[in-house]
């Protein structure tokens, strides 16, 4: 009772505050008709995604939020992640580049990389079963201006509606022809090198048939200085609709295959306190514009997944290839609304890292490898072969950083989705009864080989740095062109790993929600059964399974420090995988619509998130049969309750919720080791957290204002592996985010900022060594000078700040190395729009 209370005060103090009166309005779109399409009727604001039926979100029980296209050009942004930072309640880590970034929502922890608890969908289809892969499924979305809009759902129903999602999601859904015309943009950058063309084009063919293709293609270096093209590639989409009466039927298709670099921690100096650090770059190395990659570093040398001698370039980075067939349909029958969505996506591809796991000054590197006297020469570059006379100065900085060249092979990462649905209204007692049955089906395929290699390089920015040799003072080379061993470790195979694992989620569901007159009362169930079956290959499954060996991987016949050291994969030995798993999850929520602008709700859900890929190489898992050693292990739990203020009049809207969850979560998390390198850990926790978020919006005239805030506090409630961080605040989660979008709109400009802060956070659970907050702006102009035409520009971090996501570190170590994340620097961009 005293949380209810609690979040009742905060809810109603945020809904009088003079300082959210000017929240802005959410956009209102058209009432959808039964096939999506537009139609005419009032501006309502339906919302469709991760519930039974779009209705007016007045009259729903739950919280969302929907960006339209309009408003997504405008913001500038590079990637996903800087797109959904502007949604409340999200927290976006948007530090690695265009994909592979780590999301998470109203106060769930964010124990790992991914978005675990919140679900990515396209055209409201999971992109990746599970969002915390190996690979995020950002990885394989692109926005481009097939985009109509984003809509996101925070906790209520998304635990029943959609596997794996109890926190939400976010979807991006396509325009499908119901206007007719097309746009083609042109779009550079102007302190950085990008080239862009995009463009999409949709309308009828006949009065039942419509169609809508469009996509992108890209080039150029990027946001960072890397020294060559990291940007390569593009998209396209098609979907094309037949109506009739009472339906449709809609078959789409999607071509991805884009190159993006994969931009990694990055060594930084830190002094000052825990509480109070003060992070340096380092010199000769902006950690907002360069990146570990570089010109110089392009050669992989390994073994592939058969053991067989392999070779691969650094500079494919994020290189996903998404080909995706799609049916989307409705019609009634008998009085019901059948819907039916189906979805296979034929993914594969890879990801390359230059991945700094740690640094230290260069004499101390060349003697920890080489004892005293040890030389250093440059393995790769302009000076190749040359001494390191002066180790100590070496870059203005003196360092040299042991590094993993990652190469991921993803063979398959197939996804099939179905989602079959039934739904009909009755009325009854003066008011409507709806009801909802429904059984979503799916595979997720994890086919991908883990082939690391280590070596030693400077540090120095500008796409600039090198590998470098070591050589002990009697003249034995340790390294081999830089290569310091040929695996992730000297002498251990750990991390080599291959993965051949098939997932299934099969899940009923149904609802039944009321309304009459001003109420409108419901709930929902959903119960998830998953299996995994499959193989796992790798040396850290034990069992005698080794993982080292000498290979002459030069051909010179000599085996040199770094062969003997060559990490392979015990493919005589797998471990099998053959476990399942099964949870309820429901939903239960009233909605009151106190007056025509104004409506009041609550809600309280549970919802589960099944076992993937980030427990098969765990103790969880036992090597010998593939099941769970604890059946529990096999979901996660989130519960949370809602109670929450709706205001809508007009040009001006406010929306409040105050929230509460309780999550129950086995994971693995990334931790700095007491050597200075990363590992893995094991947690076992409960986490609590609430707080309060809004949304809102205002218009007057040419000005309106845009904003959201979410405010919250979180702790681990309980560690069964680690008691004393008990009471600790997670890491990464700060009091306040928020985002705010002032702007000026007549006829033939408009211009406005683009406001993203985050209050400070700790680096890691020990709750010692802070994460500073930061406040990032944007600034965008749009001019008009003739009908169907406009030329534009985006600043993105107008003010250059250091923006800091994520530190490996605990506290400041003595060494004053630290490894951190941050977001690009200043990027300024322009692009050329026609419509026809």
């Amino acid at each position: 009772m005293k949380k209810c209370s609690l979040l009742f005060t905060v809810a109603s103090f945020a809904i009088i505050s003079p300082a959210m009166a000017e929240a802005p309005p959410a956009a209102a779109p058209p009432e959808a008709g039964a096939d999506g399409s537009a139609s005419s009727g009032p501006a309502k604001e339906v919302f469709s995604t991760g519930v039974a039926k779009g209705r007016d979100r007045l009259d729903s029980a739950i919280s969302t939020s929907s960006l339209k296209e309009s408003e997504i050009e405008k913001l500038g942004a590079r990637s996903l992640g800087e797109i959904f930072r502007n949604i409340p309640g999200i927290r976006a880590e948007a530090s690695n580049g265009e994909g592979n970034n780590s999301y998470s929502i109203r106060g769930l922890p964010l124990a790992s990389t991914g978005s675990k608890y919140l679900q990515f969908q396209e055209d409201g289809l999971p992109v990746l079963e599970f969002g915390d892969m190996f690979v995020s499924a950002d990885a394989f979305m692109r926005a481009d201006l097939t985009l109509s809009q984003i809509e996101a759902i925070r906790g209520g129903s998304a635990s029943t509606f959609a596997s794996n999602s109890p926190g939400g999601v976010i979807n991006l859904i396509s325009k499908t022809g119901e206007v007719e015309g097309g746009t083609v943009q042109l779009s550079s950058g102007i302190n950085y090198d990008e080239k862009r063309a995009d463009f999409d084009y949709g309308g009828k063919i006949s009065d039942t048939l419509r169609y809508n293709i469009g996509g992108f293609y890209r080039t150029g270096e990027g946001p960072r200085e890397i020294g060559y093209t990291g940007y390569k590639g593009g998209q396209v989409k098609l979907n094309v609709t037949k109506t009739f009466d009472g339906g449709y039927v809609r078959i789409s298709g999607k071509y991805l295959d884009d190159r993006a670099p994969a931009y990694q921690p990055s060594t930084m100096r830190v002094t000052g306190t825990n509480a109070n650090p003060d992070y340096q770059n380092i010199e000769g190395y902006n950690i907002s514009k360069d990146a570990p990659q570089s010109a110089y570093v392009t050669n992989i040398v390994t073994l592939d997944g058969n053991n067989q001698l392999y070779r691969d370039d650094l500079r494919e980075g994020m290189h996903p290839i998404v080909k995706s067939i799609g049916l989307d349909t409705q019609f009634d029958l008998s009085g019901w609304t059948i819907s039916e969505k189906f979805r296979f996506a034929d993914i594969s591809g890879q990801i390359t890292q230059f991945q700094p796991v740690f640094t230290t000054t260069a004499p101390t590197m060349a003697g920890m490898f080489g004892g005293a006297g040890a030389t250093l020469r440059y393995a790769s570059g302009p000076n190749l072969g040359q001494l390191i006379a002066s180790p100590a100065t070496l870059n203005g900085n003196g360092l040299l950083t042991m590094a993993l060249l990652r190469d991921t092979k993803i063979n398959s990462l197939d996804t099939m989705t179905n989602d079959l649905r039934a739904t009909r209204q009755w009325n009854i007692g003066g008011g409507v009864l709806t009801l909802t049955g429904g059984y979503y089906r799916s595979s997720q395929t994890l086919d991908t080989d883990w082939l690391f290699t280590t070596a030693i390089a400077d540090v120095r920015g500008g796409g600039e740095a090198a590998l470098v040799n070591i050589t002990t003072a009697a003249g034995v080379p340790q390294t081999q062109n830089g290569i310091l061993a040929y695996s992730s470790q000297l002498g251990s195979g750990s991390t080599r790993r291959k993965y051949d694992v098939e997932f299934d989620v099969n899940a009923p569901y149904g609802s039944v929600n009321y309304h009459i007159g001003k109420v409108a009362i419901g709930g929902s169930l959903r119960y998830d059964t998953g299996k995994a079956r499959g193989w796992l290959y790798g040396s850290d499954l034990g069992g005698g399974r080794g993982g080292i060996t000498s290979y002459d991987m030069n051909g010179d016949g000599v085996i040199s420090a770094p062969e003997r050291s060559t990490a392979i994969l015990p493919l005589t030995n797998p471990a099998p995988i053959d476990f399942g798993y099964h949870y309820l999850s429901y939903s239960t929520g009233i909605n009151y619509r106190v007056a025509e602008p104004f409506a009041v709700f609550a809600r309280y859900s549970r919802g589960g998130r099944g076992a993937a890929d980030r427990f098969l190489f765990t103790p969880v898992v036992s090597p010998l049969t593939g099941k769970l050693v604890d059946p529990r292990a096999g979901h996660d739990t989130v519960k949370q309750a809602e109670i929450g203020a709706k205001f809508r009049q007009s040009d001006v809207s406010l929306n409040v919720t105050g929230f509460w969850a309780e999550t129950s979560e086995l994971n693995l998390q990334t931790v700095s080791r007491a050597d200075g390198t990363l590992g893995l850990d094991i947690i076992a926790r409960t986490y609590r957290a609430y707080g309060a978020e809004l949304e809102g919006g205002i218009r007057r005239g040419p000005f309106s204002l845009t904003a959201g805030a979410t405010l919250t506090h979180a702790e681990i409630a309980q560690d069964s592996l680690n008691p004393v961080l008990e009471g600790n605040v997670p890491r990464h989660q700060a009091k306040l985010i928020f985002q705010a979008t002032p702007q000026f709109e007549v006829e033939q400009f408009t211009a406005g900022f683009n406001v993203v802060g985050t209050t400070s956070s700790y680096t890691q659970d020990t709750n010692q060594l802070k994460l500073p907050a930061f406040t990032t702006v944007g600034a965008f102009l749009q001019y008009r000078p003739v009908s169907r035409v406009e030329l534009s520009m985006n600043v993105n971090n107008l003010f250059d700040v250091t923006g800091l996501t994520d530190v490996a570190q605990p506290a400041i170590p003595a060494s004053g190395f630290v490894s951190a994340r941050a977001i690009n620097g200043r990027t300024i961009s322009t692009s050329l729009r026609f419509t026809f």
